[in-house]
């Protein structure tokens, strides 16, 4: 893996150059990926606990978790780590 990968700070998600989002301007943001942040803005305006429940099923489905509430509970964890969700 790639040293200087950057983690996306609202899914958790590794970018590579192309998945990052963008600003108003069209400008790159290396904050958060392409699904996440686009022309400036949040695509979806979730909660922390919604973007859990979207994400658990990729977590079960690449063997990072057994179960869907599995998932949920490990990446309501490592979300509250993350930028966009910090307090």
């Amino acid at each position: 893996m790639e040293q200087n990968l950057k983690i996306c700070q609202s899914c958790g998600m590794p970018m590579q150059e192309n998945q990052y989002g963008t600003e108003a301007d069209g400008s790159k943001n290396e904050t958060y990926c392409c699904y996440c942040y686009k022309d400036g803005d949040f695509a979806s305006k979730c909660t922390m606990e919604e973007m859990a429940d979207f994400c658990a099923p990729f977590e079960v489905e690449g063997g990072r978790a057994k179960n869907l509430e599995e998932a949920k509970a490990g990446l309501m964890k490592y979300f509250a780590t993350l930028e966009r969700w910090k307090a």
